[in-house]
């Protein structure tokens, strides 16, 4: 039987920055399990209110054109400047698992370990052009 999630404890931890939670909560919120979507719901609804000014960008090109350095380059600079930097980057799916395969977190090394910023693969599960639906 699997654990149950206290939604509780994942708005906390979020809030209070811990990479761990922040982790769950986007596996939870990608999560295409029936059981899954309504604590997703639950969550996004109680963390809306905290979003703040977060600023969103995207960053999109060929294959190869320099992407994650640049995320890498521009994350770091923010992080630097006393900013927290989190990126959601949209990673091909391995056609064996259906998983990320993290290509872009690996050239992301300043970024990737820089303790404010947070750098997560999301796998397209297959959808072509960008992310996937539960994304």
């Amino acid at each position: 039987m699997a654990a149950k999630i206290d939604i509780d404890g994942y708005v906390q931890g979020v809030l209070d920055g811990k990479r761990a939670f922040v982790a769950r909560a986007i596996t939870l919120v990608e999560s295409t399990r029936a059981e899954h979507r309504v604590l997703a719901q639950q969550l996004l609804s109680r963390l809306l209110p905290h979003a703040g000014a977060a600023r969103r960008i995207g960053i999109s090109g060929v294959p190869g054109v320099g992407k994650s350095t640049f995320i890498d380059a521009l994350g770091t600079m923010l992080t630097g400047l006393g900013h927290r930097v989190a990126v959601l980057a949209v990673d091909p799916s391995s056609s064996r698992t259906g998983g990320s395969i993290l290509g872009d977190k690996t050239r992301m090394e300043r970024l990737a370990v820089d303790p404010a910023a947070f750098v997560r693969p999301s796998p397209t599960a297959g959808t072509l052009g960008g992310v996937a639906k539960a994304t």
